[in-house]
């Protein structure tokens, strides 16, 4: 599609030092390539501009309690459909074989749901293509939209671009299922300690072998090093995120 998504990529994955100091860069690139409209642009404004007024650590500090601590605001998207549940193993192997079919060879830790990951991959596409990707998961962009909105995130301007590059609106009833999860408080560390008690996840074959959804959850080394990062109270370690 273009490097306007990997740009997006890019500003929606962990915040480093060599990110921050290209973030005039990335500015000026987006506007060059004019892919994204002068609305989409000035809704990345408020982003932009706390990557320049902050420093590096309040930067991470502000990701993680965002889309590390609160799951209703993964950026893994197998997270919000399938959750829990076998089936997302099934998915994930689904859509990285998909990355593979179109060339993209994965070399992080995160999983191949993870949203970063997936518009790198949508970015090599073409347009259309990238478009009808994008549709797909178009009800659960929409729904951690909605969820930064309410909490004044200029993150959420990165879902509205993504939004209106599907150009296409989110079917309502998909929507309303995603919005009914009870959001997560980030800062309840026993709430944060329940989740690690749950069923690990097996990935194996499907429960559902017609489940053929295009993208699947967390990467479970790096919740682990969250973890013991909650615990511990120590500062946030910026390589547990890869």
């Amino acid at each position: 599609m273009s490097s306007s998504i990997k740009i997006l990529s890019l500003l929606l994955s962990y915040p480093t030092y060599e990110q921050q100091q290209a973030i005039g860069e990335l500015e000026t690139a987006l506007k060059e390539e004019k892919l994204l409209s002068e609305e989409n642009l000035k809704a990345l404004d408020a982003l932009f501009a706390d990557f320049k007024g902050q420093n590096l650590l309040d930067c991470q500090e502000n990701y993680v309690h965002l889309f590390d601590r609160t799951r209703a605001l993964s950026l893994n998207l197998f997270e919000h459909i399938h959750g829990e549940s076998r089936d997302r193993g099934q998915a994930m192997v689904n859509l990285k074989t998909e990355y593979e079919k179109h060339g993209l060879e994965m070399d992080s830790q995160e999983l191949p749901d993870y949203l970063p990951i997936f518009l790198e991959f949508i970015s090599i596409l073409p347009e259309e293509e990238a478009q009808d990707y994008l549709r797909q998961v178009l009800p659960i962009i929409t729904a951690i939209e909605v969820r930064l909105d309410k909490r004044k995130s200029s993150y959420k301007g990165i879902f509205q671009v993504l939004i209106s590059l599907a150009d296409e609106v989110a079917d309502e009833k998909q929507l309303s299922e995603l919005l009914a999860v009870e959001l997560d408080d980030p800062d309840d560390k026993e709430a944060i300690d329940k989740l690690w008690e749950e069923t690990e996840v097996k990935f194996g074959p499907s429960s559902n072998p017609n489940d053929e959804c295009p993208v699947a959850r967390e990467n479970l080394a790096h919740m682990t090093s969250l973890k013991e990062n909650l615990n511990s109270e120590t500062k946030i370690k910026e390589d547990s995120h890869g």
